[in-house]
Parts: structure tokens; sequence; C-alpha cells
């Protein structure tokens, strides 16, 4: 899920609040955003709005009723023989994940999970499936689960970019702890000196830090 998008790596809902901004934070992040809104495009996956720009998943589902039903209808012809492979073979884990991976670029994030964890079930170890799973916690509203998925998916493998780049904007949008993000972006440049996007980070720190610092 091209970029950190997914790295080309999403209901169990657990408390979906999130913690009250002041303005002059909310104005810090919207500006930041405004000036690195291209970069953002890769958090994950390609597809994908960036976190920064996560809405409600109620609002995603707005719109005229007829578009909606074509895209639903286009969505269930694609995942069809997919569907109908896991039937065949329910351990199909290449099937499984791509049924996750349409899913997601959907927006139908609970069909995504379903079928992410289904994947993780045969192969717990891979990171990139697990942040995808995660990610998709978060466009649920449960970021508390998508930090909970992205740990584990740390535990397999500790310096895993698209795991720590998500869990700085996870961290920072989902629970506003701009510290904690600096740290998942720390920890990802150390693990990945030569990361593609290492100057895009390094501006992400430093707007973190600048929010830190105001309180």
């Amino acid at each position: 899920m091209s970029g950190v998008n997914k790295e080309q790596s999403r209901s169990v809902k657990s408390d979906t609040s999130m913690p009250s901004w002041t303005s002059v934070q909310a104005y810090v992040l919207a500006s930041f955003c405004l000036i690195l809104g291209v970069a953002l495009g890769y958090l994950f996956r390609g597809s994908a709005a960036p976190v920064a720009q996560a809405a409600p998943v109620a609002a995603e589902q707005n719109g005229s009723q007829p578009q909606a039903a074509e895209t639903e209808a286009a969505l269930q012809q694609q995942v069809a023989p997919f569907v109908e492979a896991v039937k065949k073979n329910p351990s199909d884990y290449d099937s499984l994940v791509k049924l996750g991976d349409m899913y997601y670029d959907g927006k139908q994030y609970q069909n995504a999970i379903q079928y992410y964890a289904l994947a993780l079930a045969i192969h717990p170890e891979s990171p990139s499936v697990r942040t995808d799973m995660a990610t998709a916690f978060w466009y649920t509203g449960d970021a508390d689960r998508a930090l909970a998925e992205m740990q584990t998916s740390l535990k397999y493998q500790p310096g895993h970019p698209q795991t720590l780049l998500n869990m700085g904007w996870v961290r920072w949008q989902g629970k506003s702890d701009a510290k904690g993000a600096v740290d998942a972006w720390q920890k990802l440049l150390k693990a990945n000196p030569d990361f593609p996007q290492r100057q895009q980070v390094e501006q992400y720190i430093a707007k973190a830090k600048e929010h830190a610092a105001r309180g």
C-alpha cells in the first residue's frame, strides 16, 4: 500500500475520541500540512489520503447515491475473483492480502481489516500487512488499536520504515503526542539512514518539536 503508501504494505472499536487541540496547536499543524501537503501523499497506501487529512469515515460516505452505487459495483467486480480464490483455499495468503488492499483502497476499512487479519493469522510476521491493517484501524477512528498493531509490527522488524513513519503521524494526530511522533521518526532515520524521504521526515521532526514546544 507506491510511497509509505502501504509499503506497498490496515470491528473492533475502542475509545475513538481524539484529544482536544488548542487553537495554536491546530494552526501550527494546519500550516504544516499546507506547506508539506504534496509530500504527505506517500504516508500510507498510495491511493489513500494522508493521515494528516484523514476525515471521519462517515464523512467519506457522503455524496451522490448513484456514484456510490457505481463505485461499490466496480469494487465488487474487482474483488470477486479473489473472494472465489479464498473460498476454494482459505489459506491463500496472497489473495487475502490483495482483498485487504482492494477494500482499503475502496475505503471499506472494516472489510480491509477483516482480510488483513486473516492474512496475518497465516503470516503474523509481515510488518507491511500489519501496518496497513493498523492504518485501516486509524481510518475507522481507532488510534489506540492502530498504535497497538504498529507496536506488534516493530516486534517483528524494529526498524520497519513504513511502520515508524505512520506511527509518528498517528501519535501526533491521534494522541496529540508530538514528542512521541518525534521519537518514532528519529528511530526511523536512525534505522534507515538512506531513507528516500529523509529530508521530509526531518521537516516533520522540526515541526513536531515546534508543536511540542508550544505546548
